[in-house]
């Protein structure tokens, strides 16, 4: 074992003990983070506007702050990034994490000193629970990758601006940096395709043990590996064993993974934002990630189907129940309060908490009522493909509302890599993922059987053709990730089809 090894395992163990600590306490912890929060902004512009000084229970909190989204947050955030000081949160923000606004254009999310040290600290929980738990450190000794944006920053009023993963590079451990790929010229690069093919080009001899990014993103960088070597991923890099991932659910992309690499390897999944780093998979065997409770976010859920109503009720840790579909609200030291992340998330334990990300309040299908989410057509594909020799590599769903003939339907729009004979294997496959959606959606089921809508109906992209499709809006690689699914046609009239 190498000096290395020995002491990763040394310290996994000691952050693995400060873990259990908070995980084990955890209405008390995040009592702590609450009250640290407000202590903390209570004489910023927005708590003086928002009564902080009076502020003593969470109840208090619920009365002064209302839930908001970037939008109805703007006008404080728009001072800050003009320059003014104590808005959001003491003094001013280290970084502003740019990211793409689907209403207004850019998004400038606060960084500040006691925000940014979480995102890097709380991967490195994720690494070292890994260790903690298996025992396993070979990875230790290899090379790392982490598919991500470009790490260079602007400048807007004396702030720093930049992508999250990008800002992130720049606090990559010492130790690490040495064992690090790709160079920081390849990863300047913008375009997606050329920055690819030159990760490529740098690693394919590397000793890689550690792959990470986004599994749309890293597909198109294992392919190209594949192609240029003629080797599995896994024969090519022997020693690779453990692959890192975030922003999207791993399943739909699983089998074709294993056909890359060759072989199957272990996984660890993150749920960072630009917002917060918020949970990670602590447990191999465990469903859902470990929510991450004393990094100075304070949480609060509303249920999903409650949440465009009035007066939708606001709940904390101690009143969450498992399998509810939650919208997440936050509040945090970068100065976000009582804020709308716009993703849902569903509890598969509370002891420990821990979530998976159902979808986004936001992307859903309800044309007719049903509000089907990205977790279940998520959950229908992977029973779909269950027992089949079918992969895919790219899918998402839009719902047909004015067909050519017959009644409505929901139309999933899927690029093969391995596609159902047409016929009898096609029609079973749409069977398997209609039956699973109405299983696991009672509206959806009512709107079948009461012949509201016909059963779905699949459509094929050709080879390439997602990627064609963010490459024309501007959205190829980095952390760019496709909609799992639409209220509306924006997306699916814009797919080439077969």
């Amino acid at each position: 074992m190498s000096i290395k090894s020995f002491a990763a395992k040394i310290f996994a163990r000691r952050i693995q003990r400060k873990i259990n600590t908070w995980a084990q306490n955890p209405i008390e912890t995040q009592d702590k983070v609450f009250k640290k929060l407000i202590d903390a902004a209570q004489y910023t512009s927005f708590g003086n506007d928002h009564h902080f000084d009076k502020i003593r229970t969470y109840e208090d909190f619920a009365t002064h702050v209302p839930v908001r989204d970037y939008e109805a947050l703007r006008p404080y955030v728009d001072r800050v990034v003009a320059g003014e000081s104590d808005v959001l949160w003491p003094g001013k923000p280290l970084y502003f994490a740019k990211t793409s606004g689907t209403t207004s254009g850019a998004k400038y999310i606060p960084l500040t000193k006691d925000s940014m040290g979480t995102h890097p600290d709380t991967a490195r929980n994720a690494i070292l629970s890994y260790i903690a738990e298996t025992g396993n450190t070979t990875f230790v000794n290899g090379k790392m990758i982490f598919l991500q944006g470009s790490p260079e920053v602007a400048e807007k009023n004396g702030i720093k601006v930049g992508r999250l993963s990008g800002i992130v590079a720049h606090y990559v451990p010492n130790y690490l940096q040495k064992n690090r790929l790709p160079s920081w010229e390849t990863n300047c690069i913008e375009d997606w395709e050329t920055k690819v093919d030159a990760i490529v080009e740098e690693t394919i001899d590397q000793n890689m043990s550690i792959i990470s990014g986004i599994p749309s993103w890293v597909q198109m960088y294992f392919e190209k590996l594949k192609e240029k070597s003629g080797k599995p991923v896994g024969e090519l890099f022997k020693n690779f064993n453990l692959f890192i991932y975030g922003g999207v659910n791993y399943e739909p992309y699983r089998a074709k993974f294993e056909n890359l690499i060759g072989r199957k390897v272990d996984s660890i999944e993150l749920y960072p934002a630009s917002e917060g780093f918020f949970a990670f998979q602590d447990k191999q065997g465990a469903k859902g990630m470990l929510l991450q409770l004393d990094n100075g976010i304070f949480y609060e859920f509303i249920k999903a189907d409650e949440f465009f109503t009035e007066k939708p009720e606001r709940i904390t840790l101690k009143d969450v129940r498992v399998g509810i579909n939650y919208v997440m609200i936050i509040s945090t030291t970068a100065g976000l309060w009582g804020y709308n992340l716009g993703d849902t998330v569903q509890f598969t334990s509370i002891s420990p908490f821990r979530v998976v990300v159902s979808g986004r309040i936001k992307h859903f299908i309800s044309a007719f009522g049903e509000h089907v989410i990205g977790k279940e057509v998520e959950q229908a594909m992977k029973e779909a493909m269950a027992g089949t020799s079918i992969s895919i590599n790219e899918f998402t769903v839009a719902p047909q509302i004015t067909p050519d003939n017959g009644l409505p339907y929901h139309e999933w729009f899927i690029e093969f890599e391995k596609t159902p004979e047409a016929g009898s294997e096609m029609t079973a496959f749409a069977k398997a993922l209609d039956q699973s959606l109405q299983s696991q959606n009672s509206y959806y089921f009512d709107l079948i059987k009461g012949k509201v809508l016909q059963p779905l109906k699949v459509t094929i992209v050709p080879q390439g053709g997602f990627q064609e499709y963010m490459k024309s809006i501007g959205k190829l690689g980095g952390q760019n990730k496709l909609p799992r699914l639409s209220n509306d046609r924006k997306i699916a009239d814009a797919l080439p089809v077969l």
